[in-house]
């Protein structure tokens, strides 16, 4: 991935995507069906070191034949109000996802247990049974970013 696809972190906007790719919990996913239509869904997410983006899903989910068949997805966070004038705090990143079975379950995963781990535990009973129910690891490897 290469690091222009993320704005330059020292802008006001780049600051402020930077620091919603660390600390946001969720995201919202878009793949398109088989039909052409645009398949939101909001996904708990952790931002990686190669600045790629890891969610889990259902191993049944839809969204994986989406990804298999048309790997272009979309991302965003939701908006804000932000009282400069400037807008919503919009930020939207466009991708390539693929599945990703070099990458461990989400109760084996560090990066995963430090960002999301509490809320997995609190929502599923436990981080192990989050993984139960979402085993699928998949990498978003963001290509552009845009918004203000």
């Amino acid at each position: 991935m290469a690091d222009s696809a993320l704005p330059d972190p020292n802008t006001s906007f780049g600051e402020r995507v930077w620091r919603r790719l660390r600390e946001e919990q969720l995201i919202w996913l878009t793949t398109v069906g088989k039909d052409g239509t645009p398949q939101p869904n909001p996904v708990g997410f952790v931002f990686q070191d190669d600045h790629s983006i890891l969610v889990y899903s259902a191993l049944g989910a839809r969204r994986l034949d989406h990804i298999a068949e048309r790997p272009r997805v979309a991302l965003h966070f939701d908006a804000r109000f932000v009282p400069d004038g400037t807008g919503g705090d919009i930020v939207v990143f466009t991708g390539t996802a693929r599945r990703a079975d070099d990458i461990p379950q989400a109760h084996e995963n560090p990066a995963y247990l430090a960002k999301c781990g509490d809320d997995a535990a609190r929502v599923f009973g436990s981080v192990a049974k989050f993984s139960e129910r979402f085993p699928v690891p998949l990498r978003i490897e963001i290509t552009r970013t845009r918004g203000h």
